[in-house]
């Protein structure tokens, strides 16, 4: 049993908040973006966070060092967007083995900087800009912009990387269409079975909208019998909702499963000018309902969350347990 599945059954662990809208604070230009490496590169890079990893890494240093003084177990490497299939919007596809391990090797660092409890490494896997379940193009409905393969390809790669550069999880996140995550998982389960290793693995998918469904049309109890085959440290939601929309999802999902559930809505939903206004105070109350009621075994912020977020959530976190897993789920 790894440190993490012990620790989980101990007390609720934090998870970070979000790395983009920290980074986003620097107001890095496009030559920030480039640094000296990449300084000729005949494409446009600004805007590709995951780069940052190589080109300023102190920056996401800080970003973890900050999440971690706030009360958080787990950190996400910055790699959301790290597979081929990603990088291809910058032409840096040759680049992605580079960046996942580089991404995972920085987090580790900063983890081992604290050492007064266990601090842990996730490596975040994002569901990619295509959709294998459906087609981009409403007058082809056959059509499908990526195959299953493509993404297992891709996805192995990711993995790989993040695993070389230190993760002690594997965090397949903000699933909009579960044909992608199928393709990470059945990755992950490629390079355990090559490598004789098992790491633990979290899922968590997206409720796009009021219709309390994924994107590809999938409600919670169907999300989580598609995937069930998978042995999971976690599943759960993130982005998409704030944490008071997010609730009555993660409550169904609580009534269906024995795993450990996990949550790390947005700070609200975003205004008019796509920025979010949540406090950290109203933030906390929401979220201490979850624990009241008894929901969640990992807790941290998606979109718009600061460090001053997970500040107030650890803080409320502390006060219970973590959820019990009801033995007839």
């Amino acid at each position: 049993m790894s440190k993490i599945q012990q620790v989980i059954k101990e007390r609720i662990l934090v998870l970070d908040g979000a790395m983009g809208t920290m980074l986003q604070r620097n107001n890095f230009s496009e030559e920030d973006f480039r640094g000296e490496r990449f300084k000729d590169f005949p494409h446009p890079l600004k805007g590709n966070n995951d780069l940052l990893s190589i080109t300023q890494p102190e920056a996401v240093k800080q970003v973890h060092r900050l999440y971690f003084q706030a009360g958080a177990d787990i950190v996400e490497t910055n790699t959301f967007s790290g597979t081929t299939i990603g990088m291809a919007d910058y032409h840096l596809e040759d680049l992605v083995y580079e960046l996942n391990y580089e991404s995972a090797k920085i987090a580790r660092e900063v983890a081992d900087e604290f050492t007064d409890r266990p601090r842990f490494v996730a490596g975040s896997i994002g569901p990619t800009n295509r959709t294998a379940s459906m087609s981009p193009d409403v007058n082809d409905p056959g059509f499908r912009a990526v195959t299953f393969d493509d993404l297992r390809i891709a996805y192995k790669q990711q993995v790989e990387a993040l695993i070389d550069g230190g993760c002690d999880v594997l965090l397949v996140e903000t699933i909009f269409d579960t044909l992608n995550a199928k393709a990470a998982l059945f990755a992950i389960e490629e390079v355990k079975e090559e490598r004789n290793l098992d790491i633990p693995v979290m899922v968590s998918g997206t409720i796009t909208d009021a219709s309390g469904r994924t994107l590809s049309g999938q409600t919670v109890e169907a999300f989580l019998i598609s995937i069930a085959h998978i042995d999971l440290l976690s599943i759960g939601f993130n982005c998409a909702l704030g944490a008071d929309q997010l609730k009555p999802y993660l409550k169904r999902l609580a009534m269906n499963t024995q795993l450990n559930i996990s949550a790390h809505p947005n700070a609200g939903l975003p205004n008019a000018f796509g920025q979010y206004d949540q406090t950290p105070e109203e933030m906390q109350a929401l979220i201490k309902e979850y624990l009241q009621d008894n929901l969640i075994n990992i807790i941290g912020g998606c979109c718009g969350t600061t460090p001053e977020h997970i500040k107030a959530i650890a803080e409320v976190a502390k006060e219970f347990k973590p959820r019990t897993i009801l033995e007839n789920a």
